[in-house]
């Protein structure tokens, strides 16, 4: 029975972080990254439609990036959706190529960003803590049921705080790198 729910519990955790880090890879940070674009959505033969999915992504170099649209007919489409995705961007259009230069950040949204990572950060630890929540009323139950003893009630219960302990850890070292990251010039 436990070793079924600390799989599930992993596994919960583990989609926690993952999303956390999905979060971060649309964070900006100094440096061109394609990621920055994945949450941009195109309005595109009748539906939105994600912008790796219309046009080519690459980072010619440090501070630009570069999208090729494969419809010719889309650049407009692909252009205004760049534009309006509030990350501040300023696509220029050579007729076949969209080349997005990337501004140097400022120290003050540098530190917004910082904050801004942390309460994602934040927002997986809750996460984390209410899938042990949950862990921890299951095994409780199971005791009260007489399914389980106490001792091992209180074995389980410390072998999910220390994966909690754990990926709450991880945590905390990916918002730490990202900060660092960001912080860089």
């Amino acid at each position: 029975m436990f070793n079924e729910l600390k799989s599930e519990l992993t596994s919960k955790m583990s989609k926690a972080i993952e999303i956390l880090k999905r979060e971060f890879s649309g964070l900006r940070t100094g440096r061109a990254s394609v990621n920055l674009l994945d949450g941009i959505k195109v309005s595109a033969y009748g539906s939105d439609t994600p912008l790796s999915q219309v046009a080519s992504l690459s980072v010619p170099d440090a501070r630009t990036l570069s999208v090729s649209v494969w419809d010719k007919g889309m650049i407009d489409s692909v252009m205004k959706a760049i534009i309006e995705s509030e990350l501040g961007l300023n696509p220029q259009n050579n007729g076949t190529l969209i080349r997005i230069p990337l501004p140097s950040l400022t120290e003050e949204r540098r530190k917004d960003l910082v904050k801004t990572a942390s309460s994602y950060a934040e927002n997986c630890k809750t996460s984390i803590r209410n899938v042990r929540r949950d862990g921890m009323d299951v095994i409780k139950t199971a005791e009260k049921n007489k399914e389980i003893s106490e001792d091992d009630r209180k074995s389980f219960e410390t072998q999910i705080q220390d994966l909690t302990d754990k990926n709450t850890k991880e945590i905390d070292e990916i918002n730490n790198k990202k900060a660092n990251e960001i912080m860089e010039i």
